[in-house]
């Protein structure tokens, strides 16, 4: 795995604000095209939800959209909402975004994640989840041993088994490879990554 430098991390950090924005501008303006009202009204099309299956998944969503419509990653799209991170995570990219499961969420202890959910834990809360976060898309085939930054300046490290193949994010494991979003790549963790220096 390619290892990023700092200072790319710092900018990715700097432009989430105006990246988001600039991806939501832009979405918005693809949703208000003028259309003609003096036409004959078409057929209604059957919308369907975004799938939850992620081995039909065609890629078009957003890491925050896959987030959402899932009721596996639920807590963290709650959680996503809660340190205003959509726009960030629906920017062009690419990243890398290990996410806890629901169940990694509950395995925290007691009362914590309420404790992160509070408006005033925001900026804790970023800090947590932009740890989970790289500024690569890194298929699980791709990933190699040795540390890798994240959006929150602190490496993760990595530890692949060659024989099995199977991937430790610190003391995570990564359970849910490769799922694939319009602007990255999300591979699902059985708990939530904590970073170093942080103080709960």
């Amino acid at each position: 795995m390619a290892i990023k430098r700092s200072s790319q991390a710092k900018r990715w950090l700097a432009g989430f604000a105006s990246v988001g924005a600039a991806a939501l501008l832009a979405a918005c303006g693809a949703e208000s095209e003028p259309t003609a009202v003096d036409t004959v009204p078409e057929e209604p099309v059957a919308t369907e939800e975004p799938a939850a299956d992620y081995s039909t998944a065609t890629g078009e969503d957003t890491v925050a959209d896959l987030a959402t419509s899932s009721e596996e990653f639920s807590t963290l799209a709650q959680a996503i909402e809660a340190a205003d991170l959509t726009e960030a995570l629906s920017a062009s990219g690419p990243i890398t975004v290990f996410a806890p499961t629901n169940e990694a969420f509950e395995a925290l202890p007691e009362g914590t994640l309420d404790e992160l959910l509070l408006p005033e834990n925001q900026d804790l809360l970023r800090q947590v989840l932009t740890y989970h976060v790289v500024q690569e898309e890194v298929a699980a085939a791709d990933a190699t041993s040795g540390e890798v930054p994240t959006a929150a300046g602190t490496p993760l490290t990595l530890e692949v088994d060659e024989t099995t193949g199977d991937i430790m994010v610190n003391e995570a494991m990564v359970v849910e490879p490769d799922i694939q979003a319009s602007n990255g790549i999300i591979h699902g963790i059985d708990q939530v990554i904590l970073p170093p220096d942080l103080a709960l």
